[in-house]
């Protein structure tokens, strides 16, 4: 019994591999469309029936990236190839313009933040240089006055000094002219 079950179910197998045979030339020359979805439905079996059928699914793949023999508009013909590859022309322009995107958001964000820093009133005046140079003219000029300073102390010092002196020298003539 057991090996009548096991004929009965390569018969069947065998069957359906070549409805799926013929529903494929039957599709490249009809110029229907090729795909596993498309071959299970127009066949009766299951698209797993396909997976576990590797000769199958590479002749269901084969002729999907066949070119179309005749095309009914009279355009040149669309593969299945052409169509991936433009579409990961398109992935790959979709991901630069997200990154462009992301670059420029991440700028504005930054532009406007200065601005409203700016109008806010708490971020740097906008003639930042001009103070600086200014800073740097009186911290100049602050150096200047304290070296003038430090002379006009020396010369107090010395005529402090040269009047003691003087002073000193009148008290003594004084008090040997009594």
């Amino acid at each position: 019994m057991n090996t009548a079950m096991a004929d009965g179910r390569k018969a069947d197998t065998e069957r359906r591999r070549q409805r799926v045979i013929t529903a494929v030339k039957n599709a490249a020359k009809n110029n229907t469309s090729i795909s596993v979805s498309a071959i299970a439905r127009q066949t009766g079996v299951d698209r797993t029936f396909l997976y576990r059928h590797r000769d199958l699914l590479a002749l269901v793949h084969a002729a999907e990236l066949e070119p179309a023999r005749h095309d009914p508009a009279g355009a040149s013909p669309v593969s299945l190839a052409s169509l991936q590859a433009d579409l990961a022309n398109a992935q790959a322009r979709n991901t630069r313009l997200v990154t462009r995107v992301q670059q420029m958001e991440k700028r504005l964000s930054e532009l406007m933040g200065e601005q409203a820093w700016r109008e806010s009133g708490l971020g740097a005046p906008a003639d930042v240089e001009e103070l600086q140079r200014t800073i740097t003219w009186l911290e100049q000029r602050n150096v200047g006055l304290a070296s003038n300073l430090e002379e006009r102390e020396a010369e107090l010092e010395a005529a402090r000094v040269a009047n003691r002196e003087l002073t000193r020298a009148l008290n003594q003539k004084g008090a040997t002219d009594r």
